[in-house]
Order: structure tokens, then sequence, then C-alpha cells
């Protein structure tokens, strides 16, 4: 059997090497788990190592320290974040402003109302936001609100520093994100969660919602 079971910037990587990439590997996957379940704040090193099954010295060895295991978890959940804006935005070419804005909250509703591990370590970071979180909203949200306020301008035959535009924003965002997991809110409304079929109805509901909105505002005068 050979000693070589990977290699890594060009050389043999060997037994031992392999071992600490799998001992690595579970720091992340127990990291992942305990960070979305309770937070950066209120996962201690020990519980992360002792779920991984590694010496208190690992999280150092193969991270630096707690803030850099946990910036990594974030690169993995910042990345699933973006395909979902991704997809929001790639309309078909030649789109009409109309067209895009529907594309996007149909796209978005159906895929927010799914719970996932991401979904509950943002939740934390809202509610105690780290030393990263303006890394996070730059990196996961921008490129989609800014992409929205865009298609918003463009319906609402404006420039984007216009202040109706950030307001209207922040309304379909509303909307959209009411379809969030919430325990709370699936007391107050029985019947939740939503099956696909009702998701998708909502989301057409939202966007006939908003383009009739949107055109209201649009011919509204300035005042």
């Amino acid at each position: 059997m050979t000693r070589t079971l990977m290699r890594r910037r060009g050389r043999p990587i060997g037994r031992r090497d392999a071992r600490e990439a799998a001992t690595r590997q579970r720091l992340l996957d127990a990291a992942t788990r305990l960070f979305a379940e309770r937070g950066y704040f209120h996962v201690p090193v020990r519980d992360i190592c002792r779920e991984a099954r590694a010496n208190i010295a690992a999280i150092n060895y193969h991270f630096g320290d707690k803030l850099q295991l946990y910036r990594e978890v974030l690169d993995a959940a910042i990345a699933e974040v973006r395909t979902v804006g991704d997809a929001t935005m790639d309309a078909p070419p030649g789109s009409s402003p109309e067209a895009k804005l529907r594309h996007y909250i149909r796209t978005f509703v159906p895929r927010l109302a799914r719970p996932t591990w991401i979904m509950s370590l943002l939740r934390h970071e809202m509610n105690e936001p780290t030393p990263l979180a303006p890394a996070i909203a730059e990196r996961a949200f921008m490129p989609r609100i800014k992409y929205l306020a865009a298609v918003v301008a463009e319906l609402l035959g404006c420039p984007a520093t216009d202040p109706r535009v950030p307001l209207t924003v922040i309304s379909i965002q509303s909307q959209c994100l009411f379809y969030r997991p919430d325990p709370f809110r699936d007391r107050v409304y029985p019947g939740w969660p939503l099956n696909d079929a009702q998701l998708v109805q909502a989301a057409e509901f939202i966007a006939e919602f908003c383009v009739a909105g949107i055109e209201g505002i649009a011919r509204a005068p300035l005042g």
C-alpha cells in the first residue's frame, strides 16, 4: 500500500497528513452544527473539540482561533446564499423590469421558505452580530439587494437614488421574508408550513401586489 493518499501543493501527503485533514474536517462539521444550533457566542471551543473527537488545541492548530474557524463556516454559508441570490437574478436576457421582478419573487420565496442550517446560522448572527457581520451583509446580501433596487428604479422610471427606491425594496423584501421558517408565525397562522403549490401561489400574489403597488407609486405625484 502506498503512503501517498492525496496530494497538496505538489507534494505527497502521507497518513499523518490524511489524519490531520480528517481532524480538520471533523472540526468544521462539528462547528457548523453547533454554530447553527446555538450561535457563535454560545459555543465553547471545548464543545466543538469534544464533538469532533479532537484535542482542545486542534482548533488553534488548524484554524488559528475560534473566530477563524467561524469564518470558514460562514464562507460555506455565504457561498450557498450567493447561489440562491444568483438564481433570483438570472431572468432570461432581454426580460422587462416587471418580468425581472416577478422572476426574483418567484425564485426567492420558495427557496426562502425551507429551513436550512444556513438560515439558523444567519439568524443567530442577526440577533448577536459578530465582528464578521459587515462582511456577511456585503458578500451575501448586497449583490441581490442592489440588483432589486435597480429593477425597482427601472419600474418607477427614476434614478436609484430616489428615496422611493429603498422603501419599495424594503417592502418587497419584507413580504418575501415573512415566509421564512418561523415557529411563532406558524402558531398565529395555522396551516404552516406551506406546501410547494401554496408557496408558488404566495409568490405569485406577492408579485402581483408589488407590481400594482409600484405602478401606483410611479403615477403618484412626488411630494
